[in-house]
């Protein structure tokens, strides 16, 4: 069957006029154009959907039968038209951890209060783990805070994002200026392997300190801080992950010899991934979220 929109257009038409002239009139069409096209409808059906009497045509019970239903697939179509109009969206974002749970939350708020029709699902993962759903399309854009090695993606640079040496403020390394030494002897609790955080943190640090000391090794950044509020050692976190407990007064910043630690979070696309005008706008606020937290 090969039933058309333009048929079922129509088809509504006459019924409303009860005339195939005025169906032209109002679909801006012949009165030809429209005879052939209920012509068409009824051949496809099997079935006529009109009476004719006289010059007036009138719904028959078939037509009837059929009326609701096709304005219903009319009704629907338009809204399929006019979907993306009002800013509707159904997007997938992946970021890592850090990005995740501080940042997204914030960005996809601001973001929804301008849009508020789109739908954004938004998953939490490791860097690494992030980089293959981009990949893979399994999402369709990407934040991250470690490094990006995929031949098949493009990396442009977000957010600037500084860390910090913490410790508990009973710790010894809290009670003044440390050396290298120090830092380095120290027991660190540090993120797991894969994790971006853990990866700047090493690139930032072992060119100074060499080693760590002992380490623990923990999941997430919510567990290191809280865990390093409990002295159970120092670690290097982002600023804003432990901005809370610095407030509180659970947290203190280690006064070190070391330079001031950034890293770069970045936005992850595949090269060939062509951006629907949603996507396009998310990345556009995401931009104008950075210029404006700056």
């Amino acid at each position: 069957m090969r039933l058309t929109l333009r048929q079922l257009d129509v088809m509504v038409a006459i019924a409303r006029s009860g005339s195939t002239t005025e169906a032209g009139k109002q679909l801006a069409l012949s009165q030809s154009a429209v005879s052939a096209a209920l012509a068409e409808l009824e051949s496809q059906l099997g079935t006529r959907v009109f009476d004719r009497v006289g010059k007036r045509v009138v719904l028959n019970d078939c037509g009837r039968l059929l009326l609701p239903r096709a304005l219903a697939l009319l009704d629907q179509v338009r809204e399929v038209e006019t979907l993306f109009a009002d800013g509707a969206a159904a997007l997938r974002v992946s970021a890592s951890t850090t990005i995740g749970n501080y940042l997204m939350p914030v960005v996809l708020g601001t973001y929804q209060r301008h849009w508020p029709l789109a739908q954004i699902q938004l998953e939490v993962r490791n860097t690494q783990d992030v980089i293959q759903a981009v990949a893979d399309y399994q999402v369709d854009i990407g934040f991250i805070e470690g490094a990006c090695r995929h031949d098949e993606l493009e990396i442009h640079p977000w957010l600037s994002d500084e860390l910090g040496v913490v410790a508990a403020p009973g710790h010894p390394l809290a009670q003044g200026p440390v050396a290298l030494e120090q830092l380095a002897a120290a027991r660190w609790i540090l993120r797991e392997p894969g994790s971006g955080t853990r990866e700047t943190v090493e690139a930032l640090l072992l060119p100074h300190l060499r080693r760590f000391g002992s380490t623990m090794h923990l999941g997430n950044s919510e567990a290191i801080k809280h865990a390093v509020a409990e002295e159970l050692g120092v670690s290097c976190l982002p600023l804003r992950v432990v901005h809370d407990l610095l407030v509180a007064g659970r947290l203190v910043r280690v006064a070190t010899p070391l330079p001031t630690l950034e890293r770069t979070l970045c936005r992850i696309q595949p090269k060939r991934k062509v951006f629907s005008p949603p996507l396009q706008r998310f990345i556009d606020h995401c931009s104008a979220w950075r210029e404006a937290t700056a």
